[in-house]
C-alpha cells in the first residue's frame, strides 16, 4: 500500500496569511486563512506595507494552527509548497521565508507555486481534471483563458489588455461608494432586481481571446458623472446589473468559443470574480447546454487560500519539481510549464 503524500502549502501573495495541510493533492486536511480585508477596508485597497506587516505577524501562527487541526507533526510532512509568485514582493517574501525555516529546520523539500496555477489547481480539490482542458482564471490582478493539455501544461491563449475583471469591479463599486472589495457588493446589487442599463461589450478583434475592461469600466464612470451634472438620481441596481451584464457575457462568450475551437473535455473557472453568482451561473448553463463538464470550486476556494497552493505544489513535488533554499519572490513570475 503506497504511502499518503503529504503537502503543506503557505499563501501570502497579497493580503491572506493562509497555510493548510493536503493529502494526496485532492484532500483538504486542514485549511487556515488569516483575512486583512478589514485593515485595508478604509484605505478602499490593498497597502502593501500593511499586508507585509500583517503576514509577519500571522504566518507562524496559521501554519502551527494548520498543523494541529490536521492533528499532524512537522515529521508527517513530505514537502512545503509556496506561492513563488506573482503577487506583492514584500508579501511573497515572507511566505517564502517561513516556507525555507519550516522546510530547512525539519529537512523537507521546498515547491515554489506560481500563484494562478494554485487557483487553478483549486479546482482538483473539488474534481479530477479532464483534459484537454479550458481555465478561466478572473481575479483582482489578473483575466486570462489557460488550455492545458495535461497536468502542468500551460498555454496562456488570452489575457486582459489592460484592467482585470476584479479590477474593474473595485473601480466601479468606488464610484458606486461601495465599500471594499466591491466585487460581491456589485454582484449582490446586481441581483436585487430593477432593469440593467445596457453598458458596452468589448469584444477585441474578431477572432481574439483578449479582454479588455477599461472602455467599459469608462463607459460606465461617464454615464455616472453625467448623471450627476444633470442632478439626476442614480440607481445603484440598475448600474450594476448592466455592468456585470457587459463582464458576464464577454467572459463567458469567449470561453464557450475557445473550448469549442480546442474541443475541450473540462472548463473550469479559478480565481476570486469566480465566487460571483452571476458569472457561476452563466458559464454551469452554457457549457451544461454544450454537454462539457463544467467545474468552479466552493466559495473559500475561490479567494486567496493555501490549499490551492498545496495543490498544485502536490503535481509539481510529483513531477520532481524542486525549489533551492536561494529561491526569491517573483511580482511578475510568468506560468511555466511543469513538463
Amino acid at each position: 500500500m503506497m504511502k499518503d503524500q503529504i503537502i503543506l502549502g503557505i499563501e501570502t501573495s497579497c493580503d491572506e496569511t493562509a497555510a493548510s495541510i493536503v493529502r494526496n493533492g485532492r484532500e483538504i486536511v486542514s485549511n487556515v486563512v488569516a483575512s486583512q480585508i478589514e485593515s485595508h477596508k478604509r484605505f478602499g485597497g490593498v497597502v502593501p506595507e500593511i499586508a507585509s506587516r500583517h503576514h509577519v505577524e500571522q504566518v507562524t501562527i496559521v501554519i502551527e494552527e494548520a498543523l494541529k487541526q490536521a492533528n499532524m507533526q512537522p515529521s508527517d510532512i513530505d514537502a512545503v509548497a509556496v506561492t513563488e509568485g506573482p503577487g506583492l514582493v514584500g508579501a511573497l517574501l515572507i511566505g517564502i521565508n517561513a516556507a525555507k525555516a519550516f522546510a530547512f529546520a525539519n529537512g523537507l523539500p521546498l515547491v515554489g507555486v506560481h500563484h494562478i496555477a494554485g487557483h487553478i489547481y483549486a479546482n482538483q480539490l473539488v474534481e479530477p481534471m479532464q483534459f484537454p482542458l479550458l481555465a478561466l482564471v478572473v481575479s483582482g490582478g489578473h483575466t486570462e483563458i489557460v488550455l492545458m493539455r495535461n497536468h502542468g501544461s500551460f498555454e496562456l491563449i488570452g489575457e486582459t489588455r489592460d484592467d482585470a475583471a476584479g479590477e474593474a469591479y473595485d473601480k466601479v463599486a468606488r464610484v458606486l461608494k461601495l465599500p471594499y472589495p466591491g466585487g460581491p457588493h456589485i454582484d449582490r446589487l446586481a441581483h436585487e432586481g430593477g432593469e440593467a442599463l445596457v453598458f458596452p461589450r468589448i469584444w477585441l478583434e474578431q477572432d481574439s481571446y483578449d479582454f479588455s475592461f477599461s472602455g467599459l469600466k469608462s463607459s460606465v464612470i461617464n454615464y455616472m458623472h453625467n448623471a450627476e451634472q444633470r442632478g439626476e438620481v442614480v440607481n445603484p441596481q440598475a448600474v450594476a446589473a448592466g455592468f456585470q451584464a457587459s463582464v458576464v457575457e464577454v467572459l463567458t462568450g469567449k470561453t464557450l468559443r475557445a473550448a469549442r475551437e480546442f474541443k475541450v473535455k473540462h472548463v473550469i473557472a479559478a480565481g476570486g470574480v469566480s465566487a460571483n453568482k452571476g458569472l457561476r451561473k452563466s458559464l454551469k448553463d452554457t457549457f451544461s447546454k454544450e454537454g462539457i463538464t463544467f467545474t468552479v470550486p466552493p466559495l473559500f476556494l475561490c479567494t486567496d487560500n493555501a490549499a490551492m497552493i498545496a495543490a498544485a505544489g502536490s503535481v509539481m513535488f510529483e513531477k520532481g519539481h524542486k525549489s533551492s533554499m536561494s529561491m526569491n519572490g517573483k511580482p511578475g513570475m510568468p506560468l511555466f510549464d511543469w513538463n
